[in-house]
C-alpha cells in the first residue's frame, strides 16, 4: 500500500466528515482552541472550508507564561480564515489552584492547563449550541502524547488519522500561513518546551516508525533496526505507546454480564 497521502482525497473526505457531523448534530457550528500551532491551524482551516468561517469560533486561551508567539500566531490564523474570535486568559483559574509552578509540579500544571482549556471550550460550545472540534493528530494518539480529558477531549476529531508529517504537508496544500508551519511543535506548557525535545525523537523518525509498527503491524526488532531505526528510538516509541494505551480507550467498566449499551435505540411501529 502506498505511503503517500492523497491530499485532495484527504481534504474531500475530512470536509465531508465535518459537514456531515454538524448536520447530524443539529447544532450551529464549531468551537476550536487555536494555539498558534499547526494542528489547530489545519483543523480550523478544514472546518472553515467545510462549513464557512461564520460557523467556526476560534478560541485563544493563554496562560501568563505562554509564549507571546503563540497568541500572535493564533491571531494570524484567525485573521487569515476570517473566523469569529474569543480570548480567555486561564491564568486566574490555574493560579487559584497552583500558587507556584516550578520543576516539582510543572507537568501537573501543564495537564491542568490543558483540562482547563477543554472545559472552557465545552462551556462555550454549550453556550453557543456548537460542537468542540478536536485538534489531535495520529502521532499524538499513538504515543498518548496528550492530556487525557484535556486536549484529547472533543466532539469530533477531523485530523486524528493524519500523522504529524502528513499534517504538515496538508497545511501547505491548504495555504496555512507559513509561520505556523515553520514553528517547532510545542504544547507551550512551559518556557522553551518543544514536543521533539521532550520525546527525544524527531517527528519524521517517529512517524516512519509508527507506520511500520501500527500500519504494517511489524514486530521484529531486528527488521526495524535493519531499516535504520535505532534501538533507543524504537524502545522510546514503543514504551510511550504501551504506557498510554488507556488514553486510546474509554474507561473500563466492571463486567456483570449485561448487554452493551447500543449506539442508537430505534423503535419499530
Amino acid at each position: 500500500m502506498s505511503r503517500e497521502l492523497d491530499i485532495d482525497q484527504a481534504v474531500s473526505t475530512i470536509t465531508r466528515f465535518i459537514k456531515g457531523s454538524l448536520a447530524r448534530s443539529g447544532l450551529n457550528g464549531f468551537v476550536v482552541g487555536v494555539s498558534g500551532g499547526i494542528d489547530s491551524a489545519v483543523a480550523a482551516t478544514l472546518a472553515v472550508k467545510a462549513v464557512g468561517a461564520e460557523q467556526v469560533l476560534g478560541v485563544i486561551m493563554p496562560y501568563r507564561s505562554s509564549a507571546p508567539e503563540s497568541t500572535e500566531l493564533a491571531e494570524l490564523l484567525i485573521r487569515h480564515l476570517g473566523m469569529e474570535r474569543r480570548r480567555v486568559d486561564i491564568s486566574p483559574m490555574i493560579d487559584a489552584y497552583y500558587p507556584r509552578i516550578d520543576d516539582t509540579n510543572r507537568l501537573r500544571a501543564g495537564n491542568k492547563m490543558a483540562r482547563e482549556r477543554m472545559a472552557i471550550l465545552f462551556d462555550l460550545a454549550h453556550e453557543l449550541d456548537r460542537l468542540v472540534l478536536g485538534t489531535g493528530n495520529r502521532t499524538e494518539i499513538c504515543l498518548g502524547y496528550t492530556t487525557w480529558y484535556g486536549d484529547s477531549a472533543c466532539s469530533i476529531n477531523p485530523i486524528g488519522q493524519l500523522y504529524k508529517t502528513e499534517l504538515r504537508r496538508l497545511a501547505r496544500a491548504l495555504g496555512v500561513p507559513q509561520p505556523l508551519i515553520d514553528r517547532p511543535p510545542t504544547a507551550d506548557l512551559w518556557t522553551g518546551q518543544t514536543d521533539e525535545g521532550e520525546i527525544g525523537v524527531t517527528y519524521e523518525r517517529i512517524d516512519r516508525l509508527l507506520m511500520r509498527l501500527v500500519d504494517d503491524g511489524e514486530r521484529s526488532m531486528s527488521k526495524l533496526e535493519a531499516e535504520s531505526f535505532h534501538a533507543t528510538e524504537i524502545s522510546r516509541v514503543v514504551s510511550l505507546m504501551n504506557r498510554n494505551t488507556f488514553k486510546r480507550k474509554l474507561p473500563e467498566v466492571a463486567p456483570l454480564g449485561k448487554a452493551p449499551v447500543p449506539d442508537d435505540v430505534i423503535l419499530e411501529e
